[in-house]
């Protein structure tokens, strides 16, 4: 299979599993469970597959949150509400927030019923060795209605390639908050506003971080990405990819279409409907 098309099928289809952190429901629900809205709920919600661990494992897991906005929030969340309620709460939220977005026709169509099977067929055969975050979302149940096994399946191949990427982040020697300067230099994802509020790093961290890479030349004075620099970020997408791919061999090229297809009609369509900021958060596409 072609490393960069699964990679490309993936940064389009995990709109449909990523669409949860940004909608409205996500905070009511998991706030119903018991958190304070805002980032606890992100950590709950997207940790509680792990259990309830502690603020060390989830500071590995997520890679490039500041250590002490996830102490701030983790073990705490935990003491608020539990591993079991916030997965459930979650769940909720997904149906909620696709229903108001894409409606309950679109939902109950067999091509969603078709993409979900192709999903979780997957997912199962995902080999997550090494993969922590990955490997707890596919120890949890399955949800019966399609478009909630497309979410859970999408999901975990979300966080199997989430893995993947701290791996060769890792390898490429680019810390989380590294990793963050570095991304945002090229002009893609986050905005460096959003990256440093969200994720807890000061402008002072964050001033520390660029010339970091200023001195390795992956950024230059302006903070902007250098040729090395570009160079450097292009093979960690590019191994990122590479470790992405077996789990679609599941599938063969046929049924691996058919899932980008279906999945990619549907995050388009949750895009229109507004599922992700337009403003003060990711570069524009």
């Amino acid at each position: 299979m072609d490393e960069k098309l699964i990679g490309q099928a993936m940064r389009q289809l995990q709109i449909y599993a990523a669409m949860v952190y940004f909608a409205p429901e996500y905070d009511e629900e998991l706030g119903a469970a018991g958190l304070e809205p805002g980032v606890m709920c992100y950590f709950g919600g997207r940790a509680a597959p792990m259990g309830a661990v502690g603020a060390s494992v989830v500071h590995a897991a997520f890679y490039n949150f500041n250590p002490e906005r996830v102490r701030e929030n983790v073990p705490r969340t935990w003491e608020l509400s539990s591993p079991a309620k916030l997965v459930e709460a979650r769940l909720v939220a997904v149906d909620r927030a696709l229903r108001r977005m894409l409606g309950a026709d679109v939902l109950a169509s067999p091509r969603v019923a078709d993409a979900a099977e192709l999903a979780r067929r997957t997912a199962l055969s995902a080999d997550c060795e090494g993969r922590p975050l990955a490997a707890a979302h596919q120890e949890q149940d399955w949800p019966e209605e399609p478009h909630l096994v497309l979410w859970q399946g999408l999901a975990i191949l979300r966080e199997h390639r989430g893995d993947g990427h701290i791996a060769a982040l890792v390898d490429a020697e680019l810390g989380g908050l590294q990793s963050m300067v570095s991304h945002s230099a090229t002009h893609a994802g986050f905005l460096p506003s959003f990256a440093q509020s969200h994720r807890g790093w000061s402008q002072e961290q964050w001033n520390a971080a660029v010339e970091e890479l200023r001195l390795r030349g992956v950024v230059d004075a302006a903070g902007d990405i250098t040729e090395q620099g570009a160079e450097l970020r292009a093979r960690v997408e590019a191994d990122t990819d590479r470790l992405a791919v077996p789990p679609w061999r599941a599938l063969g090229d046929e049924g691996a279409q058919r899932l980008t297809e279906v999945g990619g009609e549907l995050s388009k369509a949750l895009v229109a409907a507004g599922c992700l900021p337009s403003e003060g958060v990711f570069f524009r596409r």
